[in-house]
């Protein structure tokens, strides 16, 4: 049975406040003058602007000179009756907010604006005490880091040289940012990321809003087979009996394309009704990519890409806490980055409130010559969980199955392979080397090409030419003769 919290209970709040500083200090994240009835509304609301300009509670004849209102001394009261105080006002508070953000909720939806909503209810119905007093950082040590291990647990991105600038990997409800310019490979990053945790056991989504699910799927066949996207369809038998040799040891996996524009809310009612009809447990999802959805909880306009970022990315962040799931999507870097081999803040499209709310981004450097050599290189941007900032892992890149993996540590890989920087370097050294210092062309030593054997054929006779006799002989003409 609901409990009336009537006009007379609602004075006996204030009474037992005003008998108890520190009943009244303990209710202030939650306490709204707005929730009392008109009568006592005013007396609220001086109770709670006299405490906070002189730092003290008024008297009960100081409230009635100033609102009107009668009130009576509470005597009698011991522990226990604050505690009811607390537990009563808690509840006392959650359903007049959620009362009044029902109401406000019913005209939002009269105008058609139902992003709101949600956050209202959500806001109301979490309305409660302080009542975790936190971590007791000293007490414990050990039992506190096993909880940070088997709680958060990272997961292996399947790169193990990402993974060790990670401390492990990444965390459930976090949010991870991959970011590149256009055609740069950030759907690829996350396919590729989405089949290494697909096999590790995990079961996720891939969300795409640019790419068909068919062309989507067509790719990760290409990587979970290692069958050249050109043969797909060539050895289509053999593809086939891969796929579903790895489907039965390798996690689950969805992938779902949603229109661009989407947002939080139409994602997380697909991932409900997933759970609910294929009673599937989800780990991780992707979102490809995060500058295709637009906020649920505000409207803005798709030309205010530093507030519709900011909104956004903390409601997928939101996303992942509320799941405890991993958390991965992508962003576009702006013009200014296409010529950079560094990456900062001021490269990543819309600003830097997705940065701001991120908890790892990384920035993807690649060329099409680097892609054709079978690598790509990585920078991290910006991490929570380690002091990997600036940072930069190579990956190699197989062009033909598109799988994105770690170098190997058997000397086979092409992790020795320059980056961009190194060649740079390579350019200056030699363009170096062939000045002296002191300006004079440095010729190159060894025999000339022409004097090598050709075929076998006996080297080519040439002339000793002494320098210094050719030019005695000619001073020697030029001299008249006596």
């Amino acid at each position: 049975m609901s409990k009336e919290y009537n006009s007379d209970m609602q004075r006996l709040f204030l009474e037992m406040m005003l008998a108890d500083a520190q009943s009244f200090i303990r209710v202030q994240n939650i306490y709204n003058e707005e929730n009392f009835d008109r009568s006592l509304r005013e007396a609220a609301k001086f109770i709670k602007s006299h405490s906070e300009e002189y730092k003290t509670l008024p008297t009960i004849d100081q409230i009635k000179a100033v609102t009107g209102t009668e009130l009576k001394a509470a005597t009698g009261l011991h522990e226990e009756h604050f505690e009811w105080f607390l537990t009563e006002f808690e509840g006392f508070s959650r359903r007049q907010e959620l009362e009044r953000a029902i109401l406000k909720s019913a005209d939002l939806l009269e105008k058609g604006d139902y992003g709101p909503v949600e956050k209202l209810i959500k806001d109301a119905v979490q309305i409660s005490l302080t009542k975790d007093m936190g971590t007791d950082y000293y007490a414990d040590p050990r039992a506190r880091l096993l909880a940070i291990k088997d709680n958060n647990g990272q997961v292996s991105t399947g790169w193990g040289n990402l993974d060790k600038l990670l401390f492990g990997g990444f965390n459930r409800g976090e949010l991870n940012i991959f970011a590149g310019g256009s055609g740069s490979g950030k759907s690829l990053f996350m396919q590729n990321i989405a089949i290494n945790w697909s096999e590790l056991g995990l079961n996720g989504v891939y969300l795409t809003l640019e790419l068909s699910e068919g062309l989507c799927s067509m790719r990760m066949d290409s990587m979970v087979a290692g069958i050249s996207t050109r043969n797909v369809f060539k050895e289509l038998d053999t593809v086939e009996l891969k796929i579903r040799t790895a489907g039965k040891k390798n996690g689950d996996m969805r992938i779902k394309y949603m229109p661009a524009q989407s947002t939080v809310n139409d994602i997380r009612a697909y991932m409900k009704e997933l759970q609910i009809q294929k009673n599937f447990k989800l780990d991780y999802i992707m979102i490809d990519y995060l500058d295709l959805l637009m906020p649920a909880s505000a409207k803005i306009g798709p030309s205010d890409l530093f507030v519709k970022d900011k909104y956004v990315s903390e409601e997928i962040r939101n996303l992942a806490k509320e799941f405890n799931i991993l958390m991965v999507t992508a962003s576009q870097l702006n013009r200014a980055a296409v010529e950079e081999i560094e990456f900062d803040h001021s490269h990543i499209s819309g600003g830097i409130s997705k940065i701001n709310t991120a908890d790892n981004v990384f920035g993807i450097f690649t060329s099409r010559a680097m892609k054709e050599r079978g690598q790509y290189q990585i920078q991290c941007m910006k991490t929570r969980s380690s002091s990997g900032v600036g940072q930069k892992v190579d990956l190699e890149f197989d062009l033909e199955t598109l799988r994105i993996s770690a170098p190997a540590d058997d000397g086979t890989s092409n992790k020795f392979r320059p980056t961009p920087n190194s060649i740079m370097s390579q350019i200056k050294n030699k363009a170096a080397s062939e000045d002296g210092e002191d300006g004079s062309t440095i010729r190159a030593t060894g025999t000339p090409a022409w004097d090598k054997p050709v075929n076998g054929d006996q080297p080519k006779v040439v002339g000793n030419v002494n320098s210094n006799k050719l030019k005695n002989m000619l001073a020697g003409l030029k001299t008249p003769q006596s």
